[in-house]
Order: C-alpha cells, then sequence, then structure tokens
C-alpha cells in the first residue's frame, strides 16, 4: 500500500521504535551486577552473590525482558480500564523492578537508592544508528511528534539523551491514558490542530498502528530487530493495511523513509554512532 495523502505530521512510538530499550537496559543490568559484586563495601548473601555471579549477558536480557512484558501489561490495563489511578511510567518502571528483583531472588544486590537509579535507565536509552539522522530528515517536510507512553520528564531526558530533535514530544500523560487507548491518538490530533488524515503514526508496533488508524491515521510500519509482538500470519495480514512498510533488510530505518517521502537525502546530517548494540 501508499500514503493516501501526504502528511502533514508524523507521529512516532519511541521505545523500540527509535531506541533500542533491549541493548541499553541490559547492559546497564550487567554492568550494575559487576559493581556490586566487586564492591569491597557491599555485603551480600552468598546465594545471591552466586546466582548474580552466574548470570550471562543473556539471562540480564531475559530481565530486561520480563521489565518490557511488566510494562506491556501495565499499559494495556490501564488504557482498557479509565477507572484504574494514573500512575507514571517512572513509578511503575521503580515498583516492578523491585518485584523482578524479589522473584529472580536476587535481594539485596543493589539498594533503594541503587534500584531507584537503575529503573531511571529508560530516561537514557541509546538511539537505533539511523533515529536521529533521519528525525532531521524528516524536519525538512513535517512536523515530527513522540507519541510515547513515557511520561514527560522521561521524554525529555531521551530524547536529549539521543539527540532526537522532534518538533514536538508529546506524552500519553498528556491525555490521561495509555496507547492503545484511542483517547491517545485523538488528543494528539487535537492537540496538532490538524485532521486525522494528515497524520501518520510510525511505530515498530502493528498494535500501537492498528489503533491509530482505528482513529483515521495514516500508518507507517518500521521493522526493527525483536519487537513486534504479533504472529508472522497476523504480520503478513497486516500488509493490506498498513500504509507504508519499511523493511528491516536492505534499507536504513527513518532515512529510508525519509527518502520514501520525498525528503532530499544528503550527507550533510550524520549517523548518529552508538555504543549499542542492534
Amino acid at each position: 500500500m501508499a500514503l493516501q495523502t501526504p502528511p502533514r505530521a508524523l507521529l512516532f512510538d519511541v521505545f523500540g521504535t527509535c531506541v533500542d530499550w533491549r541493548a541499553t537496559v541490559t547492559q546497564a543490568f550487567y554492568d550494575q551486577a559487576r559493581v556490586a559484586l566487586n564492591s569491597a563495601t557491599v555485603s551480600l548473601a552468598t546465594s545471591v552473590r552466586i546466582r548474580a555471579g552466574d548470570m550471562t549477558i543473556s539471562q540480564w536480557e531475559e530481565l530486561a525482558q520480563q521489565w518490557r512484558n511488566s510494562y506491556k501489561a501495565f499499559t494495556a490495563k490501564v488504557a482498557a480500564d479509565p477507572s484504574i489511578p494514573w500512575k507514571s511510567i517512572d513509578e511503575h518502571h521503580l515498583e516492578s523492578l523491585k518485584q523482578i528483583i524479589t522473584e529472580r531472588k536476587l535481594d539485596g544486590l543493589w539498594d533503594d537508592e541503587e534500584l531507584r537509579a537503575l529503573s531511571l535507565v529508560w530516561h537514557h536509552l541509546e538511539p537505533w544508528p539511523d533515529t536521529s539522522r533521519g528525525i532531521a530528515l524528516l524536519n525538512k517536510l513535517f512536523y515530527t511528534v513522540t507519541l510515547s507512553n513515557g511520561n514527560s520528564s522521561l521524554l525529555s531526558d531521551l530524547t536529549k539523551h539521543a539527540g532526537m530533535e522532534f518538533t514536538h514530544v508529546f506524552s500519553a500523560e498528556h491525555f490521561g491514558s495509555y496507547k492503545p487507548s484511542p483517547k491517545v491518538y485523538s488528543g494528539a490530533i487535537e492537540r496538532l490542530g490538524v485532521q486525522p488524515k494528515d497524520c501518520a503514526m510510525v511505530a515498530a508496533h502493528l498494535d500501537d498502528l492498528k489503533a491509530a488508524k482505528a482513529q483515521g491515521m495514516q500508518v507507517i510500519y518500521v521493522e526493527r530487530p525483536l519487537e513486534e509482538d504479533w504472529g508472522s500470519d497476523e504480520v503478513e495480514s497486516a500488509r493490506q493495511w498498513v500504509d507504508l512498510w519499511i523493511e528491516r533488510e536492505g534499507s536504513n530505518g527513518f532515512v529510508t523513509l525519509a527518502e520514501k517521502l520525498g525528503v532530499k537525502v544528503d550527507e550533510t546530517i550524520p549517523l548518529r554512532r552508538t555504543s549499542s548494540t542492534a
């Protein structure tokens, strides 16, 4: 398929679509565990020391995925039930991290202050290599807007850290719910003062795009490694309703998106070099 009309605004999911949360969070877990295990002043139970010391980087990645899954379940629950009291993503991240550490029998590896600091790793995620350059290119022709479940302070820190120069930073917090609640998409459209058809949602998650499509937005799918929750048959059928599909293989993410949307791509805007592994 193709975009029906040229959009005026591109609204971006952030976690997974713009930034590589998995590599950053996994590395933070691994590094901070090494700090605790090698500290001369930290007293750890023998069972915790052995358990944490034996964990491989892959096992820390599993823990990172569990944390991410908790976030997904939390936001989906709030989106589906407006009566649930509001809680920011930062608050959820800290609470869920404490729960996961207990479940994994790693209590004592970090104290409360260290856990709080670790829970804020989401403020400093590394972007995909094409992200900052692609956004800068897209800014030549479009409004570029975050539409993320991350709270406002998180997004403010994250966009600065990752060098993502969006023209607008919108959080689901502004609209009193979380994606995929219709309130988030319609609220963003209203705040921009445009029509739904003038907006295109950009995401690496088809459930996000499906919800945006239901609100009359055009939708653009950008493939990112390990980000899609839908099965292969569902992904294939989604090609019938996704307006523009940026494949992972043979493309350059947001830079390819800019090219397809008519932006002249030159070499004056460099790719951001990161230490993360894609």
